[in-house]
């Protein structure tokens, strides 16, 4: 998985013993189930009901996208079949015997919510819906998502089907590293091809034109789940994820989550490929080279102890050649309160060749003919 990050620690308020922020029982909010998770760390800043199983209604499409974009080619054309014509509930309005590619059928399911979307999709890259369910629930378990069933690519209710907010929130964060998942839930208004000319995708998402930083990421509405939001917003180079399953008013109850995290916590972080210093080479064709974390890490804290965030660069003194581009030549720490809570490799971010031996041998001659002149001068002058 892109963007892995090292987390050491398990959750901040280890470390707190009760709240020093806001605490969970103040916030007014409706869901019976909802989760606030930092997006670059997957630490979980509040939680309600979180693990209990729940119908997640179309919720379930942010499944369906990562699979799509995973599995298949955007340009991929897939013939619309009577099955995903006829599909119930939410729709995009697919004739049979109709070719999309998989890309419109994709924005289809995100943006419109259309359930037809998501069957001509598992159809298309699975044989049928019963096929692309293995292989969500597949993927659901290797994401960790272990209170989580599906039985169709759409949230169409089932008893089967059902996931908890923690592990739809686990599916986002993951889903979110994805950059073309990232701009379509993202997106406000779209159009695909349709049998007059156009189809106008409007996303259902009304958090996005109406709270700062919103960048996804999807609705779900039935009798059974009630209204859910899985959303996501971005300020200050920090992401959060809210999840509220079964709200009386979801979106504010997920602005009420968003604004309690963003300010209530501060994250500190270090991003792959970020320079954090040099390494000395004696033997080398260059006399350093720099050094970046191999991938993101870090750790969120109240904002009222964020004095206590500390990170430290650990780099040996030398480094002799050759050095690899890659090569592990240090570690960075983030310390909470004095203790280790995250970590990552430090490697080289170029290659350095060793001077031959004999190359060295006429350097350190010239060296001591140079320093020989220079005791010699140095005597005339006296």
């Amino acid at each position: 998985m892109k963007h892995v990050v090292l987390i050491l620690a398990l959750v901040v308020f280890c470390f707190l013993g009760s709240s020093p922020v806001k605490a969970a029982d103040e916030l007014q909010i409706t869901a019976p189930a909802a989760v606030l998770m930092e997006a670059s760390t997957g630490q979980v800043l509040y939680e309600r009901g979180a693990r209990e199983k729940r119908p997640p209604a179309s919720t379930t499409k942010i499944m369906t996208a990562i699979l799509a974009l995973e599995l298949g080619r955007l340009d991929t054309p897939i013939k619309v079949s009577e099955n995903a014509a006829t599909t119930p509930g939410a729709s995009i309005y697919l004739q049979k015997g109709e070719v999309l590619t998989l890309g419109d059928l994709v924005k289809g399911a995100l943006l419109e919510s259309g359930n037809d979307a998501t069957v001509a999709i598992a159809e298309g890259l699975a044989g049928s819906e019963a096929g692309f369910a293995f292989l969500m629930n597949r993927k659901a378990w290797l994401l960790g998502a272990r209170t989580t069933h599906f039985n169709n690519p759409n949230g169409l209710p089932d008893p089967g089907h059902y996931t908890s907010a923690y592990d739809l929130a686990l599916i986002a964060r993951y889903a979110l590293g994805n950059p073309v998942f990232r701009r379509l839930v993202a997106t406000v208004e779209d159009q695909i091809p349709g049998p007059d000319g156009v189809r106008h995708l409007y996303n259902t998402n009304r958090l996005l034109e109406s709270y700062p930083g919103a960048d996804g990421v999807k609705t779900g509405t039935t009798a059974a789940a009630g209204q859910c939001l899985v959303a996501s917003a971005t300020r200050g180079g920090r992401q959060l994820i809210a999840v509220v399953l079964g709200s009386a008013d979801r979106y504010g109850d997920t602005r009420t989550l968003l604004d309690y995290g963003f300010k209530n916590f501060y994250c500190e972080m270090v991003k792959a490929g970020e320079p954090l210093g040099q390494v000395y080479i004696p033997n080398g064709e260059m006399t350093s080279i720099g050094v970046a974390p191999a991938m993101d890490a870090g750790f969120t804290a109240p904002l009222a102890r964020s004095g206590q965030l500390e990170k430290k660069v650990l780099l040996p003194g030398a480094a002799r050649a050759p050095v690899r581009k890659g090569q592990e030549l240090g570690r960075v720490q983030i310390l909470f309160a004095g203790r280790e809570v995250a970590a990552a490799p430090l490697v080289a971010t170029g290659d350095v060749r060793a001077i031959p031996w004999w190359s060295r041998l006429i350097s350190l001659g010239s060296n001591i003919f140079h320093a020989g002149r220079f005791s010699a001068l140095l005597e005339r002058n006296r």
